[in-house]
């Protein structure tokens, strides 16, 4: 028997899967969909249908809004970023009340991927948790190589500040780091 939840990640897979940039041979959106996924599971194996959801629709159809459609500055980048929060919340309540979500559990998925509530509201603490892990674990070292060495600390820096105490403890204990990044997931 198919689930509401199957209907809902069915849906942002095919809509991921039409991503024309690849990584690893795979369609990127999906696959990152597919690694939140699989963050989530690991961190929050209790997860309501909304977090889950959340999770494998967080980047759902990012290729149709390139970053290059706004300044390429620090305003253009927070303009881009609060623009595709608002679009991916808005595809996934579409794609929640085709599967037969509630208002309660479509809004509170919104919540989540627009990010209202962070430090406040437990799920969407657990989203950002979940976003800063399958960043730090596949993203991280190509991030890293791209970078100049005097940005990365600001950068780990400010994932870590995002990060719940928990998270961040976490962190600490899976991922092997140098003591100049570590110092962050500490504070």
């Amino acid at each position: 028997m198919t689930t509401k939840l199957d209907h809902a990640f069915q849906a942002i897979d095919a809509a991921n899967a039409r991503d024309p940039n690849m990584d690893e041979g795979k369609p990127a959106n999906l696959l990152y969909g597919q690694r939140m996924t699989e963050q989530q599971q690991h961190l929050f194996p209790q997860a309501s249908d909304a977090l889950r959801i959340a999770c494998r629709g967080q980047h759902i159809e990012r290729w149709l809004l390139p970053r290059d459609a706004y300044p390429m500055d620090r305003a253009g980048y927070l303009q881009w970023r609060q623009e595709q929060g608002r679009r991916h919340a808005d595809r996934i309540a579409g794609i929640m009340a085709d599967a037969g979500y509630d208002q309660d559990d479509i809004a509170q998925a919104r919540k989540m991927l627009t990010k209202q509530g962070l430090k406040r509201d437990a799920e969407v603490q657990a989203l950002e948790d979940v976003i800063c892990f399958t960043f730090i674990r596949w993203y991280l070292g190509d991030f890293m190589a791209a970078i100049p060495d005097e940005k990365m600390d600001r950068i780990i820096q400010k994932t870590a500040a995002k990060m719940s105490p928990e998270g961040r403890a976490r962190a600490l204990e899976e991922f092997p780091m140098p003591e100049a990044l570590a110092r962050h997931f500490r504070q």
